[in-house]
């Protein structure tokens, strides 16, 4: 390993310093090798990756819940209009007379 010869100072609040103390502690390092090894590890591009992959995940999921929207406001349309068959006197019924009557 090389020797360690720089210094850079950061600026953490006490709650930071703690979690960092503990985090090297259960690895079983100092604080210093702790935080150089994580630096090391880095990559920003994985948290793009990561933010894309969520965002990709988002928009199918609302591509899903939009169509059985869809689907839902079909069947229950649907519904309504066996219901205004069946029975003269359900709502459904009397808004179907009024659109007839409006030449709709």
């Amino acid at each position: 390993m090389a020797i360690v010869t720089e210094r850079i100072p950061i600026l953490v609040t006490a709650e930071q310093k703690a979690r960092i103390a503990r985090a090297a502690e259960a690895a079983g390092l100092s604080m210093g090798e702790y935080l150089r090894r994580a630096a090391a590890a880095y990559d920003p591009t994985q948290d793009a990756d990561a933010f894309d992959a969520v965002a990709e995940q988002i928009r199918l999921s609302a591509e899903r819940a939009s169509r059985a929207l869809d689907a839902a406001l079909q069947a229950v349309a649907a519904s309504e209009q066996r219901l205004a068959r069946l029975d003269p006197s359900h709502p459904a019924a009397a808004s179907a007379r009024k659109r007839r009557a409006a030449g709709a």
